[in-house]
């Protein structure tokens, strides 16, 4: 009895034991699956992002940016080069607020070297006074005057960093042609519409970087692998615009905006012999060195090549080159005008809604007569028609190497139908560029060769390498023939038809009014109290040195072209003329 009752005391110890250790087995089996698991994740899973770690603790990767290209225009006059779009070096200036001991004084003195208004200066002074923030920006493009302000005043925590910026120092000047450096969503820098935006590949250049090892102390380790990769700076892209021509033309159309009330315009100057572009503006244009100030983001677009309209009655000028060249007219052929024309249910009348009897093809561009072109473009035939406005270069883009170039419209035209055909005649139911309807002119004025409308001269890579942008005959157009008959005849349109006021004294000018209606693009027709007037011309006729065309859109003081559009071509036409030394003739 006594051995029975001593055993079970012992029994049950030695199953509690038995317990306790099978435990502790478990605790130690499942510790080491977890550590497993950990080092798999670690060694396994991991291993990329903490090889980058421990390469960020002893390796330097460097990116190496290249500078940005420089944009020139000509100075024909002496043969120089004016930078139109170059680099500086600004200030970047950032804060430490950790080590801001008075973000009221800070925030005051900092607001009265940027003029900041009130509110601004409170604003700052909340986000310098986060003593557990490390970094706030303040201010970008900061010059050295302020720089030197921030300098001296010694604020502590207030830290600057020089940073390249883009200097535009023709402001204002051609803003629609140059472009600007903007910044994209992603934070990174780009050019944008202009020479900037349409050569932003060439002119950015390619990074580089630079990897390599560091020792604890941060310092290079000279025998430890190294690779670099140089940066390749940006080409320089030289315009064939000249800088007097272009800031007189810019100026001049900005005046006559101003003189005559109108929304906004556009001018263009063209050598004919060559297809350079001497001077290309826009009104109102912008500043690129702050072009974040414009109305709307409309303000960038370029005039010259994106707003397309309906000509009006300088497309007459086309429709008589292809009479004449097909031989379907002579300058002395007549017609009766009637006043009017009846196509189908259709009936044209002439601007003025008179009749003028027997005319002449001359007169035709004299009086600017609606049924006249139409008389033309019947004689001409209407396919061949369509031909010629193609050839003239309508409906395609003239490929000037600018962003948000347009194509124009010849959709109607290209129906076949004469009633698109006979209002086409006279510039109205297509449209066009101011540069398309520029070009046009070109091969009227040279003898009828189609140039290549060219605005950049040559590239300029850092290697040495440069690529010139040669001048190029596309095609011929019409007869030399035809060029000499057209161009007496849109002389008499300056001696004695509507364009009287873009005549320069004792010299022989070419070219045609023109006075369009607005269409409106919402109900269909055309729109009240609005007109679009633009000049075409060329001269000396005898050996042209410029094509030029001026446009003004809804100018208030007077509809017609004849009393704005002509002054301005008169106007830009004298300054040429004196220019290039061209002595009087007539």
């Amino acid at each position: 009895m006594t051995d029975k009752k001593s055993s079970k005391p012992w029994q049950k110890t030695n199953q509690g034991r038995d317990w306790r250790i099978e435990a502790f087995r478990m605790v130690v089996v499942l510790l080491a699956f977890v550590i497993v698991l950990r080092l798999v994740s670690l060694q396994v899973l991991s291993h990329g992002f903490y090889q980058a770690l421990a390469n960020g603790q002893h390796e330097i990767f460097q990116e190496l940016y290249p500078e940005r290209g420089d944009i020139y225009f000509h100075d024909l006059k002496d043969g120089t080069l004016v930078p139109v779009a170059t680099n500086q070096q600004l200030a970047f200036v950032y804060a430490d607020p950790r080590h801001i001991t008075d973000a009221e004084g800070a925030a005051k003195t900092l607001g009265e070297i940027f003029a900041y208004e009130a509110e601004a200066v409170e604003a700052l002074q909340k986000r310098l006074d986060q003593p557990e923030d490390p970094y706030e920006p303040i201010a970008h493009r900061v010059g050295d005057q302020q720089l030197d302000q921030i300098i001296q005043a010694q604020l502590p925590g207030i830290y600057f960093a020089r940073e390249q910026a883009r200097l535009y120092p023709e402001a204002k000047v051609g803003g629609h042609v140059i472009g600007f450096l903007g910044m994209n969503k992603d934070g990174s820098l780009a050019g944008k519409y202009g020479v900037e935006g349409y050569f932003n590949q060439e002119l950015a250049g390619q990074a580089g970087y630079l990897r390599s090892e560091r020792d604890i102390a941060g310092r290079l380790i000279a025998v430890a692998d190294r690779s670099i990769e140089r940066a390749v700076d940006g080409a320089d892209i030289v315009l064939t615009l000249d800088r007097t021509i272009q800031y007189t033309v810019c100026s001049a159309l900005d005046q006559a905006v101003a003189r005559y009330q109108a929304d906004g315009g556009s001018a263009i100057v063209i050598d004919p012999h060559t297809g350079r572009v001497l001077a290309m503006c826009g009104a109102p244009d912008f500043d690129p060195n702050n072009y974040g100030a414009v109305d709307s983001i409309n303000d960038f677009n370029n005039p010259a090549i994106f707003e397309d309209y309906e000509p009006g009655s300088i497309f007459k000028a086309i429709t008589l080159a292809a009479a004449l060249d097909t031989g379907a007219v002579t300058p002395t052929s007549t017609y009766l005008d009637t006043g009017e024309v009846k196509i189908d249910e259709h009936t044209i009348k002439n601007s003025d809604e008179l009749a003028h009897g027997r005319q002449t093809m001359t007169q035709v561009l004299e009086l600017s007569l609606n049924t006249g072109a139409i008389y033309a473009m019947r004689e001409t035939g209407i396919p061949v028609f369509l031909d010629y406005v193609k050839r003239f270069g309508f409906g395609e883009p003239v490929g000037i190497n600018l962003d948000t170039e347009v194509a124009g419209d010849l959709g109607e035209l290209e129906t076949g139908y004469e009633i698109y055909s006979a209002t086409a005649s006279y510039g109205q139911g297509i449209t066009v560029t101011p540069l398309q309807m520029a070009a046009a002119y070109v091969p009227i004025a040279n003898g009828g060769i189609y140039k290549k409308i060219h605005i950049v001269d040559e590239l300029r890579y850092p290697d040495g390498r440069v690529v010139k942008i040669e001048d190029q005959d596309l095609r011929r157009v019409i007869e030399s023939k035809t060029s000499r008959l057209l161009g007496a005849m849109l002389i008499s349109v300056v001696d004695n038809g509507h364009a009287a006021k873009a005549a320069v004294s004792g010299y022989y000018l070419a070219g045609k009014t023109g006075t369009a209606q607005v269409a409106n693009r919402s109900t269909g027709g055309y729109q009240e109290n609005n007109t679009i007037a633009s000049f075409v011309g060329f001269g000396p006729v005898e050996d042209p040195r410029f094509v030029i065309l001026t446009r003004l859109d809804h100018p208030r003081t007077n509809p017609y072209a004849a009393q704005t559009a002509a002054p301005l071509f008169g106007e830009i036409a004298a300054f040429l003329l004196q220019y290039f030394e061209i002595p009087p003739t007539r």
